[in-house]
């Protein structure tokens, strides 16, 4: 889990470290709160889940809304 954290593109992606951790944050605690993760989950702690969606291209940053960071990407 550790290196999916420090993986570089991962920060590029999302815009930055604090942008990182502010979106694994925000989705941890809607899956907490009963969200359905949009990944296997198998053998996976909840940090993980919200890692591998934003690698996945599952969720991202909405900068539009004021409520929330998470938005989902709708399937193509």
């Amino acid at each position: 889990m550790i290196e999916m954290i420090k993986d570089e593109d991962l920060i590029i992606k999302v815009g930055g470290n604090f942008r990182l951790t502010a979106l694994v944050q925000r989705r941890c605690k809607e899956i907490i709160e009963g969200s359905r993760p949009l990944v296997d989950t198998t053998g996976l702690s909840i940090i993980e889940i919200a890692l591998k969606e934003i690698r996945d291209d599952k969720i991202e940053i909405d900068y539009d809304k004021s409520i929330g960071l998470a938005h989902y990407i709708p399937e193509k």
